[in-house]
């Protein structure tokens, strides 16, 4: 095998070689968005953007390139469309990020919501205990906006997640939001517990246990989390087994995604609390 003649400028100003450059950037901008920002970002549309560089690529593999040793247009023209679409993709995603607001902004207006009620006390209702501890955790990993926003796909959404009734300008005080996270919580535990046995409800599923497993149906669904490895596990009495289990929910897209194994990982801790 032999280089061609003008290989060196192939490689500075071939339409294909910058396609098959900003095709390999693509596949890694998870990668580089997740170490400069700690946010992680929809693989699939990537490795569909990277899809298309590629064919670009290909296309123009085949064509007259017109390469121009006087002349930059060529990797140019490719730089500034590459730059516009990382600007399409990732606005959007950083957008629909939820951002941990710590503490209500001064005074805020807000909305009113009918028959709201806070997280019950512990001496009149023995969720208490369950919800002291699984509001908090999952909540840190829903992350929690008080304004409404538009997410990713315009559907208006506000505290943790909340989608119904949200209308543009609604805000929220954090007590608020932690009552409809509540509610939410509250709702995909009894409907996970429908997967569960008798047994393993009374004798398997302690406080720590119980929120690692809600926290998996809250965000993968109940159907999912009922129909898993992990829940078949518990049920046969394997709780290493069934906690180790829930790691395995950890991609998006068909690809690993770097939050959704540190979600995991603190459900297999929380899972594990009292096992030797």
């Amino acid at each position: 095998m032999k280089l061609i003649s003008n290989w060196k400028t192939v490689i500075a100003r071939a339409h294909s070689m910058w396609a098959v450059y900003l095709g390999i950037l693509l596949l890694f901008m998870p990668d580089l968005i997740y170490w400069t920002t700690g946010v992680d970002t929809n693989p699939r549309i990537w490795i569909y953007a990277s899809l298309c560089a590629f064919l670009y690529g290909a296309v123009f593999r085949l064509c007259d390139q017109g390469i121009d040793r006087t002349k930059l247009e060529s990797h140019w023209l490719i730089v500034v469309a590459g730059l516009a679409l990382l600007a399409m993709v990732l606005v959007p995603h950083l957008r629909a990020v939820d951002l941990v607001v710590e503490t209500p902004l001064a005074e805020p207006e807000i909305v009113e919501i009918a028959e709201i009620t806070g997280v019950p006390d512990v001496a009149a209702d023995p969720e208490q205990a369950f919800l002291a501890a699984a509001v908090p955790f999952i909540g840190r990993w829903e992350g929690l906006r008080l304004d409404a926003y538009q997410d990713i796909v315009g559907v208006w959404t506000v505290c943790y997640g909340e989608t119904k009734g949200v209308k543009p300008g609604d805000r929220y005080t954090r007590a608020e939001c932690d009552a409809m996270l509540a509610r939410e919580v509250l709702s995909y535990r009894t409907g996970l517990h429908r997967h569960f046995l008798t047994e393993t409800v009374e004798s398997r599923l302690p406080v720590p246990r119980d929120v690692a497993f809600t926290s998996l149906a809250y965000n993968v669904g109940v159907a999912g989390a009922g129909r898993s490895t992990a829940v078949r596990r518990l049920n046969d009495g394997s709780i290493a087994g069934a906690c180790d289990a829930l790691t395995w929910w950890n991609k998006a897209g068909g690809r690993v995604v770097r939050g959704l194994v540190n979600r995991r990982s603190e459900e297999k801790a929380m899972c594990l609390e009292g096992v030797a």
